[in-house]
């Protein structure tokens, strides 16, 4: 079984699901309300395992009751959290986040809290040498780029979710494989006016094994230096979209380690995505990988 790790924000998330998006200076009744954990990476990493994945996240969480959350959630799913410090008398990285019924969409606050910065240690360097895929999304950023190093010098790909355009990301985009950019990241960055053309400048310019660029509704596409393939959404009924391209990472990843393609990676990682969205909570809601291998044959793709 494939082992991945994971290097990034790890946010405890509160969902407030509401039948519409408020007008300022007014109240309204919420849906429902609950606490839920989230992330690119940290996300991604239970998707992982819950598609049957060995997985581990790397961080620095608090000694406070969001940090306690946020361990024990990880071990809920099947996440290991032996490579997390926690440290006292911190802040944890927190968010509410709005999921309007209506418009099948998602507004976030968030705050980043106080929390150090993580710093690898001869365990952590061995764990990502001895992994198969690295998953990382620019948060952590000095530590992400020494631990894809590491992952270079040991022959463990690195997949970049990249979704936030922090500065000085070139450090870590330039030592990629897997590179998993948004639309809105890809042309962002790169100053193209289509998602085609950016994956090209993204390929040419940081050398990946593959380019995938992720466009929402519209599925997405991927580049591997001498041809472009999209790939397609899949039918979902959306209640919560938040964190649906955490997911779809995670399941990229599950994908890689389960020996598939580039293309068939694609396939399932829009396949799980879009059955995550059907529920409410980007964790709770990722599937098995039953459940994904007959969705998929009920819409025309074998696994």
């Amino acid at each position: 079984m494939g082992r991945i790790v994971g290097i990034g924000a790890c946010v405890m998330d509160t969902l407030m699901q509401v039948p519409r998006y408020p007008a300022e200076d007014t109240k309204m009744r919420a849906l429902s309300c609950r606490q839920a954990g989230g992330g690119p990476a940290a996300t991604g990493l239970v998707a992982a395992a819950k598609l049957g994945e060995d997985t581990a996240f790397i961080g620095v969480l608090s000694e406070d009751g969001a940090g306690d959350f946020l361990c024990r959630d990880f071990e809920k799913y099947g996440v290991a959290t032996d490579l997390i410090d926690r440290k006292n008398g911190y802040r944890s990285f927190t968010s509410v986040i709005w999921l309007g019924q209506e418009s099948a969409s998602r507004t976030c606050v968030f705050d980043k809290g106080d929390l150090p910065a993580l710093r690898l240690d001869d365990a952590k360097r061995r764990a990502i040498a001895e992994a198969d895929i690295l998953m990382v999304d620019g948060n952590e950023l000095d530590a992400a780029v020494e631990a894809a190093a590491v992952a270079r010098e040991s022959g463990t790909r690195v997949l970049y979710d990249c979704g936030g355009l922090y500065p000085n990301v070139e450090r870590l985009l330039a030592l990629t494989d897997i590179m998993i950019p948004s639309e809105e990241f890809a042309m962002g960055h790169t100053g193209c006016d289509s998602a085609e053309a950016a994956a090209k400048k993204l390929y040419e310019t940081y050398h990946p094994t593959v380019v995938v660029v992720t466009q929402g509704k519209r599925g997405g596409l991927l580049y591997d230096g001498e041809k472009t393939v999209t790939y397609p959404i899949y039918p979902a009924n959306v209640v919560d979209s938040n964190g649906s391209g955490d997911v779809f990472h995670g399941a990229f990843a599950a994908g890689l380690c389960k020996g598939y393609d580039f293309e068939k990676c694609c396939h399932f990682a829009s396949a799980v995505s879009a059955i995550k969205c059907t529920g409410v909570g980007a964790r709770e809601s990722v599937p098995d990988f039953e459940t994904v291998k007959n969705y998929m044959k009920e819409n025309g793709y074998e696994l």
